[in-house]
């Protein structure tokens, strides 16, 4: 396997521009959702008015700058092309981080916290809490290489982070993530304790104490009836997704609407929004986040993921240092004592009062907080 590291720029030809705006002059439209609210999925209206503006106001060209003016680069982990961002700090004495998104995100979450993190006195922070980022993207995402045989487990995908970190030349290093994420993270903290220093999650798994449920606390209350709502009502894309990816696939990978659809509704869905993405996120930013799907043709290889670790990641103790961020609007929320069971060294708890499932995207300038309160402990 090459152990080379090569620079990466996005040049997208005019031709795939081209063909996504005719695709979206000729997609074909279902009739409107009978209920006025989006709970039967995203408002005709709305992804209406999203389609056109993605044909005639958007610049992808913009986003490609920008991606391109942060150090990209791809190289082979475990037989996979992956590709990274790699922003060094101008601090010397700053602590590497891995940094993983997870679905429907990538890189592009992270986009407004790398420069936060890397030069926090350019941000009115310290330069003691300065990182370098990596933040790669996860196999089969954005531009990173497909898988072509089943086996690029959570698990797989942490120890490739690890040889990544290494291969940069990280002896020691701390790990963050949410989403698929953190479960990445997790495993990097279960199989490289001898270099990870410490994880922060902003999605925390672990299961509900049943020595607590004649007791229950309100964080734990909610945290219950969440997990209830998404067995119920918000889970159908995981359901399709881990186990039939390929079929999703063929759907998503044809329509640009449909792919940014069955995205932007979990932005919606997942997000501290009150009751609309926009009020949080930008337009231009989401569909910068659906161009790194619908770009790459990554439908299809992004979901499976799902069919490789959906339900079947391993939840066992953690003795390492770990950091959690509970944000308001997270899709499953844990109290410190169902957590302390899992991990056995919680060294930064924080429930915060605003902020969703996408937390570096939503909230910045708390995510960054977060990380730097958390990672001061094992500096």
């Amino acid at each position: 396997m090459s152990a080379q590291i090569e620079p990466f720029e996005l040049a997208i030809p005019d031709g795939d521009l081209e063909d996504l705006r005719r695709r979206l002059a000729a997609t074909r439209w279902p009739d409107q959702e009978t209920p006025e609210d989006w709970s039967q999925g995203i408002p005709l209206a709305y992804m209406r008015e999203v389609a056109a503006y993605w044909a005639d106001g958007y610049d992808w060209r913009r986003c490609e700058a920008l991606l391109n003016g942060l150090p990209q680069f791809r190289t082979e982990l475990d037989g996979l092309e992956i590709h990274f961002l790699h922003v060094r700090s101008p601090h010397p004495d700053a602590l590497p981080l891995v940094i993983t998104h997870g679905w429907p995100s990538s890189i592009i979450e992270f986009h407004k916290v790398i420069g936060r993190l890397t030069d926090p006195t350019a941000h009115g922070g310290d330069a003691a809490d300065a990182f370098h980022v990596v933040a790669p993207s996860l196999p089969g995402f954005g531009f990173s290489g497909k898988p072509t045989r089943p086996g690029w487990t959570t698990q797989r995908t942490g120890a490739a982070w690890a040889e990544l970190m290494a291969r940069l030349g990280y002896d020691g290093y701390v790990a963050q993530g949410g989403d698929w994420g953190a479960m990445v993270t997790e495993a990097i903290g279960q199989q490289d304790p001898e270099h990870c220093r410490a994880i922060h999650l902003n999605m925390v798994r672990a299961r509900p104490d049943p020595e607590t449920m004649d007791d229950l606390s309100p964080l734990e209350r909610e945290g219950l009836a969440g997990m209830k709502h998404y067995r119920d009502w918000d889970s159908g894309y995981s359901k399709q997704q881990s186990t039939r990816p390929q079929t999703v696939g063929y759907g998503l990978a044809d329509s640009p609407v449909g792919q940014a659809a069955w995205i932007l509704e979990k932005f919606w869905a997942w997000t501290d929004c009150d009751g609309h993405p926009e009020n949080v996120l930008g337009r231009d930013e989401m569909l910068d986040n659906v161009m790194l799907y619908w770009l790459p043709d990554a439908a299809a290889s992004s979901a499976r993921i799902y069919w490789e670790s959906f339900g079947k990641v391993p939840a066992d103790e953690i003795s390492l240092p770990v950091g959690c961020s509970i944000f308001p609007k997270e899709i499953f929320r844990v109290s410190r004592r169902w957590a302390a069971q899992r991990f056995t060294n919680i060294i930064h708890w924080n429930e915060l009062d605003r902020g969703g499932h996408f937390a570096a995207f939503e909230q910045p300038g708390i995510f960054v907080d977060e990380l730097r309160a958390c990672f001061r402990q094992v500096r």
